[in-house]
Protein backbone atom coordinates (compact mmCIF):
# COMPACT_ATOMS: atom_id res chain seq x y z
CA UNK A 1 0.00 0.00 0.00
CA UNK A 2 1.96 2.97 -1.24
CA UNK A 3 -0.72 5.44 -2.27
CA UNK A 4 -0.95 8.40 0.10
CA UNK A 5 -4.73 8.26 -0.24
CA UNK A 6 -4.68 4.90 1.51
CA UNK A 7 -2.57 6.04 4.43
CA UNK A 8 -4.16 6.39 7.83
CA UNK A 9 -4.82 10.04 8.62
CA UNK A 10 -5.79 10.80 12.22
CA UNK A 11 -8.13 13.60 11.16
CA UNK A 12 -10.27 11.12 9.20
CA UNK A 13 -11.13 9.41 12.49
CA UNK A 14 -11.67 12.42 14.80
CA UNK A 15 -8.37 11.64 16.51
CA UNK A 16 -6.28 14.65 17.50
CA UNK A 17 -2.52 14.73 16.99
CA UNK A 18 -2.19 16.65 20.26
CA UNK A 19 -5.11 15.31 22.32
CA UNK A 20 -5.68 11.80 21.02
CA UNK A 21 -9.29 10.72 21.55
CA UNK A 22 -10.14 13.85 23.58
CA UNK A 23 -12.02 16.52 21.58
CA UNK A 24 -9.82 19.01 19.75
CA UNK A 25 -11.78 21.86 21.33
CA UNK A 26 -12.62 21.86 25.05
CA UNK A 27 -16.10 20.45 25.84
CA UNK A 28 -18.97 22.94 26.16
CA UNK A 29 -19.69 24.19 29.67
CA UNK A 30 -23.43 24.44 29.06
CA UNK A 31 -26.19 23.75 26.56
CA UNK A 32 -28.19 26.32 24.57
CA UNK A 33 -30.70 28.22 26.71
CA UNK A 34 -33.66 26.11 25.55
CA UNK A 35 -32.12 23.13 27.37
CA UNK A 36 -31.06 24.96 30.53
CA UNK A 37 -33.29 22.77 32.72
CA UNK A 38 -31.04 19.76 31.99
CA UNK A 39 -27.94 21.72 32.95
CA UNK A 40 -29.64 23.03 36.11
CA UNK A 41 -30.70 19.62 37.37
CA UNK A 42 -27.31 18.10 36.51
CA UNK A 43 -25.50 20.87 38.40
CA UNK A 44 -27.56 20.03 41.49
CA UNK A 45 -27.06 16.25 41.36
CA UNK A 46 -24.76 16.03 44.43
CA UNK A 47 -27.32 18.00 46.47
CA UNK A 48 -30.30 16.09 45.06
CA UNK A 49 -28.70 12.73 45.86
CA UNK A 50 -28.05 13.79 49.45
CA UNK A 51 -31.58 15.19 49.85
CA UNK A 52 -33.19 12.12 48.18
CA UNK A 53 -34.94 14.38 45.65
CA UNK A 54 -33.21 13.09 42.50
CA UNK A 55 -36.10 11.20 40.93
CA UNK A 56 -38.60 13.85 41.96
CA UNK A 57 -36.72 16.61 40.14
CA UNK A 58 -36.12 14.50 37.02
CA UNK A 59 -39.78 13.45 36.93
CA UNK A 60 -40.73 17.15 36.83
CA UNK A 61 -38.55 17.95 33.82
CA UNK A 62 -40.40 18.91 30.61
CA UNK A 63 -40.05 16.75 27.49
CA UNK A 64 -37.77 18.75 25.19
CA UNK A 65 -37.26 18.36 21.44
CA UNK A 66 -33.59 17.67 20.68
CA UNK A 67 -33.85 19.07 17.13
CA UNK A 68 -32.42 22.35 18.41
CA UNK A 69 -29.10 20.68 19.22
CA UNK A 70 -26.99 21.33 16.15
CA UNK A 71 -23.27 20.77 16.64
CA UNK A 72 -21.43 17.65 17.72
CA UNK A 73 -20.23 19.58 20.77
CA UNK A 74 -23.84 20.35 21.77
CA UNK A 75 -24.84 16.72 21.29
CA UNK A 76 -21.88 15.52 23.38
CA UNK A 77 -22.73 17.98 26.16
CA UNK A 78 -26.35 16.79 26.09
CA UNK A 79 -25.18 13.17 26.20
CA UNK A 80 -23.02 13.85 29.26
CA UNK A 81 -25.85 15.60 31.12
CA UNK A 82 -28.62 13.15 30.18
CA UNK A 83 -26.41 10.16 30.98
CA UNK A 84 -25.64 11.47 34.46
CA UNK A 85 -29.32 12.22 35.02
CA UNK A 86 -30.25 8.75 33.79
CA UNK A 87 -27.81 6.89 36.01
CA UNK A 88 -28.72 9.04 39.00
CA UNK A 89 -32.36 8.18 38.43
CA UNK A 90 -31.76 4.45 38.03
CA UNK A 91 -29.21 3.82 40.79
CA UNK A 92 -30.37 6.17 43.52
CA UNK A 93 -31.14 4.51 46.85
CA UNK A 94 -31.32 0.86 47.84
CA UNK A 95 -33.48 -0.29 44.94
CA UNK A 96 -32.86 0.64 41.28
CA UNK A 97 -35.56 2.06 39.04
CA UNK A 98 -36.71 -0.37 36.35
CA UNK A 99 -37.91 2.41 34.05
CA UNK A 100 -37.17 6.06 33.33
CA UNK A 101 -39.75 8.73 32.37
CA UNK A 102 -40.25 10.02 28.80
CA UNK A 103 -38.86 13.46 29.71
CA UNK A 104 -35.48 11.76 30.16
CA UNK A 105 -35.75 8.61 28.04
CA UNK A 106 -36.91 10.20 24.77
CA UNK A 107 -34.23 12.90 24.40
CA UNK A 108 -31.53 10.56 25.73
CA UNK A 109 -32.35 7.94 23.10
CA UNK A 110 -32.50 10.53 20.30
CA UNK A 111 -29.21 12.19 21.24
CA UNK A 112 -27.54 8.78 21.55
CA UNK A 113 -28.84 7.76 18.12
CA UNK A 114 -27.41 10.90 16.53
CA UNK A 115 -24.04 10.22 18.19
CA UNK A 116 -24.03 6.54 17.19
CA UNK A 117 -23.85 5.19 20.75
CA UNK A 118 -26.35 3.50 23.09
CA UNK A 119 -28.37 5.66 25.53
CA UNK A 120 -26.31 4.87 28.60
CA UNK A 121 -23.34 6.47 30.37
CA UNK A 122 -20.33 5.33 28.38
CA UNK A 123 -16.64 6.21 28.72
CA UNK A 124 -16.98 8.93 26.06
CA UNK A 125 -19.44 10.86 28.23
CA UNK A 126 -17.88 9.93 31.58
CA UNK A 127 -14.36 11.01 30.64
CA UNK A 128 -13.69 12.17 27.05
CA UNK A 129 -16.28 14.98 27.06
CA UNK A 130 -16.68 15.65 30.80
CA UNK A 131 -13.84 18.00 31.71
CA UNK A 132 -12.81 21.63 31.63
CA UNK A 133 -9.52 23.43 32.04
CA UNK A 134 -9.21 25.70 35.06
CA UNK A 135 -6.73 27.89 33.15
CA UNK A 136 -7.39 27.89 29.39
CA UNK A 137 -3.77 28.87 28.75
CA UNK A 138 -2.43 25.72 30.40
CA UNK A 139 -2.49 22.07 29.24
CA UNK A 140 -5.10 19.37 29.75
CA UNK A 141 -3.45 17.72 32.74
CA UNK A 142 -4.02 16.91 36.40
CA UNK A 143 -3.91 20.11 38.39
CA UNK A 144 -5.57 22.11 35.61
CA UNK A 145 -8.74 20.12 34.94
CA UNK A 146 -12.04 19.50 36.69
CA UNK A 147 -15.20 17.56 35.89
CA UNK A 148 -18.21 19.25 34.32
CA UNK A 149 -20.79 16.93 35.89
CA UNK A 150 -20.57 14.73 39.01
CA UNK A 151 -22.73 12.28 40.90
CA UNK A 152 -21.82 12.77 44.58
CA UNK A 153 -18.84 14.97 43.83
CA UNK A 154 -15.73 15.07 46.01
CA UNK A 155 -12.04 14.48 45.47
CA UNK A 156 -12.22 10.71 44.92
CA UNK A 157 -14.81 10.90 42.14
CA UNK A 158 -13.06 13.84 40.46
CA UNK A 159 -9.63 12.23 40.63
CA UNK A 160 -10.78 8.84 39.37
CA UNK A 161 -12.17 10.30 36.15
CA UNK A 162 -9.53 12.99 35.67
CA UNK A 163 -6.71 10.44 35.82
CA UNK A 164 -8.37 8.82 32.79
CA UNK A 165 -8.59 12.20 31.04
CA UNK A 166 -4.86 12.80 31.48
CA UNK A 167 -4.08 9.26 30.29
CA UNK A 168 -6.03 9.98 27.11
CA UNK A 169 -4.03 13.18 26.64
CA UNK A 170 -0.72 11.43 27.24
CA UNK A 171 -1.61 8.75 24.68
CA UNK A 172 -2.06 11.26 21.85
CA UNK A 173 1.55 10.62 20.81
CA UNK A 174 0.89 6.86 20.90
CA UNK A 175 -2.04 7.31 18.50
CA UNK A 176 0.21 9.32 16.18
CA UNK A 177 2.73 6.51 16.42
CA UNK A 178 0.05 3.89 15.80
CA UNK A 179 -1.03 5.47 12.53
CA UNK A 180 2.58 6.04 11.45
CA UNK A 181 3.55 2.48 12.35
CA UNK A 182 0.82 0.90 10.23
CA UNK A 183 1.59 3.28 7.36
CA UNK A 184 5.28 2.38 7.60
CA UNK A 185 4.53 -1.35 7.82
CA UNK A 186 2.36 -1.02 4.71
CA UNK A 187 5.29 0.53 2.86
CA UNK A 188 7.82 -1.92 4.35
CA UNK A 189 9.62 1.08 5.82
CA UNK A 190 11.60 -0.46 8.68
CA UNK A 191 13.15 2.85 9.78
CA UNK A 192 9.68 4.39 9.84
CA UNK A 193 8.38 1.54 11.99
CA UNK A 194 11.18 2.01 14.51
CA UNK A 195 10.58 5.76 14.70
CA UNK A 196 6.84 5.18 15.27
CA UNK A 197 7.52 2.58 17.97
CA UNK A 198 9.70 5.09 19.81
CA UNK A 199 6.71 7.45 19.96
CA UNK A 200 4.43 4.71 21.25
CA UNK A 201 7.01 3.64 23.84
CA UNK A 202 7.44 7.14 25.28
CA UNK A 203 3.70 7.75 25.30
CA UNK A 204 2.85 4.49 27.08
CA UNK A 205 5.53 5.15 29.70
CA UNK A 206 3.97 8.56 30.33
CA UNK A 207 0.45 7.10 30.56
CA UNK A 208 1.65 4.49 33.06
CA UNK A 209 3.15 7.25 35.21
CA UNK A 210 -0.25 8.96 35.27
CA UNK A 211 -2.06 5.73 36.17
CA UNK A 212 0.36 5.29 39.09
CA UNK A 213 -1.08 8.48 40.58
CA UNK A 214 -4.57 7.04 41.05
CA UNK A 215 -4.15 6.35 44.83
CA UNK A 216 -3.12 9.96 45.52
CA UNK A 217 -6.71 11.22 45.81
CA UNK A 218 -8.91 8.21 45.06
CA UNK A 219 -9.32 5.87 48.03
CA UNK A 220 -10.39 2.25 47.27
CA UNK A 221 -13.17 2.23 49.88
CA UNK A 222 -14.62 5.55 48.73
CA UNK A 223 -14.37 4.52 45.09
CA UNK A 224 -16.20 1.24 45.64
CA UNK A 225 -18.97 2.57 47.89
CA UNK A 226 -19.48 6.11 46.55
CA UNK A 227 -18.15 6.37 42.97
CA UNK A 228 -18.74 2.95 41.44
CA UNK A 229 -22.43 2.31 42.26
CA UNK A 230 -23.62 4.92 39.75
CA UNK A 231 -21.70 3.70 36.69
CA UNK A 232 -23.21 0.21 36.47
CA UNK A 233 -25.31 -0.62 33.43
CA UNK A 234 -28.34 -2.82 32.86
CA UNK A 235 -26.96 -5.79 30.99
CA UNK A 236 -25.81 -8.87 32.90
CA UNK A 237 -26.59 -7.02 36.11
CA UNK A 238 -27.82 -9.19 39.03
CA UNK A 239 -30.72 -6.84 39.83
CA UNK A 240 -31.80 -5.35 36.50
CA UNK A 241 -31.86 -8.77 34.87
CA UNK A 242 -34.33 -7.74 32.15
CA UNK A 243 -32.78 -4.34 31.49
CA UNK A 244 -34.33 -0.87 31.68
CA UNK A 245 -37.59 0.41 30.19
CA UNK A 246 -37.16 3.70 28.30
CA UNK A 247 -40.72 5.06 28.51
CA UNK A 248 -41.97 6.82 25.37
CA UNK A 249 -39.14 5.65 23.07
CA UNK A 250 -41.11 4.21 20.17
CA UNK A 251 -38.12 2.59 18.49
CA UNK A 252 -37.70 0.31 21.53
CA UNK A 253 -41.26 -1.01 21.13
CA UNK A 254 -42.10 -0.83 24.81
CA UNK A 255 -39.46 -3.46 25.61
CA UNK A 256 -36.74 -3.09 28.27
CA UNK A 257 -33.27 -2.49 26.84
CA UNK A 258 -29.99 -4.00 28.02
CA UNK A 259 -26.81 -1.93 27.76
CA UNK A 260 -23.39 -2.34 29.37
CA UNK A 261 -22.19 -0.02 32.12
CA UNK A 262 -19.35 2.48 31.83
CA UNK A 263 -15.90 0.90 31.85
CA UNK A 264 -12.36 1.73 30.78
CA UNK A 265 -12.70 -1.11 28.26
CA UNK A 266 -14.63 1.45 26.20
CA UNK A 267 -11.47 3.54 25.78
CA UNK A 268 -9.93 3.11 22.34
CA UNK A 269 -6.31 3.29 23.52
CA UNK A 270 -5.53 -0.32 24.46
CA UNK A 271 -7.28 -2.01 21.50
CA UNK A 272 -5.47 0.42 19.18
CA UNK A 273 -2.08 -0.48 20.65
CA UNK A 274 -2.92 -4.21 20.64
CA UNK A 275 -3.70 -3.93 16.93
CA UNK A 276 -0.48 -2.11 16.00
CA UNK A 277 1.76 -4.42 18.01
CA UNK A 278 -0.04 -7.53 16.74
CA UNK A 279 -0.95 -8.67 20.24
CA UNK A 280 -3.48 -11.47 19.94
CA UNK A 281 -5.63 -12.75 22.79
CA UNK A 282 -6.78 -16.33 22.85
CA UNK A 283 -10.51 -16.94 22.91
CA UNK A 284 -12.13 -16.54 26.31
CA UNK A 285 -15.54 -15.34 27.53
CA UNK A 286 -14.23 -11.76 27.73
CA UNK A 287 -13.22 -11.55 24.06
CA UNK A 288 -16.74 -11.08 22.62
CA UNK A 289 -17.33 -8.55 25.41
CA UNK A 290 -14.28 -6.51 24.41
CA UNK A 291 -15.48 -6.48 20.81
CA UNK A 292 -18.90 -5.40 22.05
CA UNK A 293 -17.25 -2.52 23.91
CA UNK A 294 -16.38 -0.96 20.54
CA UNK A 295 -20.11 -0.34 20.04
CA UNK A 296 -19.91 2.12 22.95
CA UNK A 297 -17.05 4.10 21.44
CA UNK A 298 -17.70 7.18 19.26
CA UNK A 299 -18.17 5.75 15.73
CA UNK A 300 -15.07 7.40 14.25
CA UNK A 301 -12.89 6.12 17.11
CA UNK A 302 -14.38 2.66 16.60
CA UNK A 303 -13.50 2.96 12.90
CA UNK A 304 -9.93 3.95 13.81
CA UNK A 305 -9.48 0.85 15.98
CA UNK A 306 -10.91 -1.38 13.26
CA UNK A 307 -8.71 0.24 10.62
CA UNK A 308 -5.65 -0.51 12.76
CA UNK A 309 -6.90 -4.06 13.32
CA UNK A 310 -7.07 -4.53 9.56
CA UNK A 311 -3.30 -4.05 9.63
CA UNK A 312 -0.67 -4.64 8.83
CA UNK A 313 0.72 -4.77 12.36
CA UNK A 314 4.42 -4.17 12.87
CA UNK A 315 5.02 -7.57 14.46
CA UNK A 316 5.91 -9.52 11.25
CA UNK A 317 8.55 -6.93 10.36
CA UNK A 318 10.01 -7.02 13.86
CA UNK A 319 10.22 -10.82 13.80
CA UNK A 320 11.77 -10.75 10.33
CA UNK A 321 14.38 -8.17 11.37
CA UNK A 322 14.98 -9.35 14.94
CA UNK A 323 18.53 -10.65 14.39
CA UNK A 324 19.74 -7.84 12.16
CA UNK A 325 18.01 -4.84 13.75
CA UNK A 326 18.45 -4.81 17.50
CA UNK A 327 17.04 -1.28 17.85
CA UNK A 328 13.77 -2.20 16.18
CA UNK A 329 13.38 -5.27 18.36
CA UNK A 330 14.25 -3.36 21.54
CA UNK A 331 11.71 -0.60 20.88
CA UNK A 332 9.02 -3.14 20.00
CA UNK A 333 9.71 -5.10 23.19
CA UNK A 334 9.69 -1.89 25.22
CA UNK A 335 6.21 -1.08 23.85
CA UNK A 336 5.02 -4.57 24.76
CA UNK A 337 6.51 -4.24 28.24
CA UNK A 338 4.87 -0.86 28.91
CA UNK A 339 1.50 -2.20 27.77
CA UNK A 340 2.01 -5.24 30.00
CA UNK A 341 2.86 -2.93 32.92
CA UNK A 342 -0.21 -0.81 32.24
CA UNK A 343 -2.44 -3.87 32.21
CA UNK A 344 -0.70 -5.18 35.33
CA UNK A 345 -1.27 -1.96 37.27
CA UNK A 346 -4.89 -1.90 36.13
CA UNK A 347 -5.26 -5.47 37.40
CA UNK A 348 -3.74 -4.47 40.75
CA UNK A 349 -6.22 -1.60 41.06
CA UNK A 350 -9.14 -3.86 40.05
CA UNK A 351 -8.23 -6.09 43.00
CA UNK A 352 -7.75 -3.23 45.50
CA UNK A 353 -10.62 -1.00 44.42
CA UNK A 354 -13.25 -3.64 43.63
CA UNK A 355 -12.52 -7.33 44.20
CA UNK A 356 -11.21 -7.03 47.78
CA UNK A 357 -13.88 -4.56 48.92
CA UNK A 358 -16.69 -5.83 51.13
CA UNK A 359 -19.89 -6.08 49.10
CA UNK A 360 -22.80 -4.50 50.95
CA UNK A 361 -25.42 -4.48 48.22
CA UNK A 362 -26.40 -6.79 45.38
CA UNK A 363 -26.58 -3.70 43.16
CA UNK A 364 -22.79 -3.19 43.48
CA UNK A 365 -21.17 -6.64 43.12
CA UNK A 366 -17.43 -7.01 43.80
CA UNK A 367 -16.93 -10.02 41.50
CA UNK A 368 -18.49 -8.47 38.40
CA UNK A 369 -17.28 -5.36 36.62
CA UNK A 370 -19.44 -2.33 35.82
CA UNK A 371 -19.62 -3.71 32.29
CA UNK A 372 -21.14 -6.93 33.62
CA UNK A 373 -18.24 -9.40 33.42
CA UNK A 374 -16.21 -11.44 35.97
CA UNK A 375 -13.07 -9.43 35.38
CA UNK A 376 -10.20 -10.75 37.53
CA UNK A 377 -9.28 -13.96 35.63
CA UNK A 378 -9.50 -12.28 32.24
CA UNK A 379 -7.52 -9.18 33.17
CA UNK A 380 -4.80 -11.51 34.47
CA UNK A 381 -4.88 -13.55 31.28
CA UNK A 382 -4.68 -10.48 29.03
CA UNK A 383 -1.73 -9.09 30.96
CA UNK A 384 0.13 -12.40 30.65
CA UNK A 385 -0.72 -12.76 26.96
CA UNK A 386 0.66 -9.27 26.34
CA UNK A 387 4.03 -10.12 27.90
CA UNK A 388 4.28 -13.33 25.87
CA UNK A 389 4.55 -11.27 22.67
CA UNK A 390 8.07 -10.01 23.37
CA UNK A 391 10.36 -10.96 20.50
Amino acid sequence: MSSSAQKIQLSDFAVSATRGFLPEKDPLLCLPAAYSVWDEVAAQLPKLLVSTKTREYIDRMPLLDVAGLQSDAELERAMVVLSYLGHSYVWFGDSPAHKIPPSLAVPWAKVAERLGRPPILSYASYALHNWRRLDAAKPVELGNIGLLVNFWGGADEEWFVLVHVEIEMRCAEAMQGAAEAVNAASADDVAGIEKALMKIEASLASAHATLERMPELCDPYIYYHRVRPYIHGWKNHPVLTKGLLYEGVSSFGGMPQQFRGETGAQSSIVPAIDAVLGIAHQNDPLRPYLLEMQDYMPPKHRAFVRRLESGPSVRPAVIREKDSNQGLRDHYNACVTWLEKFRGLHLQYAAQYIHLQAQKSVTNPNAVGTGGTPFMPYLTKHRDETGSHRV
